[in-house]
């Protein structure tokens, strides 16, 4: 069973460069100044989603934030973690496939298009002055 610590570097890994930074800066041990205050308001502003800009989004984030330093919350919050960490492997994996499956398409269309224009060039009578 993973624990709370690899499931929150596998999240920060599937984040974009900026954000894995700032997270890895928040999860310092001497970030808790900052890190139980963001995790709080962040907890707080997903209360209020249906507002411009504040979001259900926040309610995870702050909670995994608090469990930095909350050891009760960790076990919770790492079984969280892993479901939406399997959910994101998931989606990248079917566009992933999906890519691929849409080059090897792409590739047979060009090849019957090639195929069809020689057809014609063949079938097709040369013109004699």
């Amino acid at each position: 069973m993973a624990d709370f610590h690899e499931e929150m570097d596998r999240l920060q890994g599937h984040m974009p460069g900026w954000a894995g930074r700032h997270l890895n800066r928040l999860r310092h041990p001497r970030a808790v100044w900052v890190r139980v205050p963001a995790g709080i308001a962040l907890t707080g502003g997903g209360v209020f989603s249906v507002l411009p800009v504040l979001g259900l989004w926040m309610v995870p984030v702050g909670l995994a934030l608090l469990a930095q330093d909350v050891p009760p919350m960790r076990k919770p919050m790492a079984r969280v973690l892993r479901f939406t960490n399997g959910k994101i492997d998931g989606m990248k994996a079917r566009k992933a496939a999906n890519k691929a499956k849409a080059g090897k398409a792409y590739d047979a269309m060009k090849a019957h298009n090639e195929a069809k224009k020689a057809r014609e060039q063949r079938a097709a009578p040369t013109a004699k002055p």
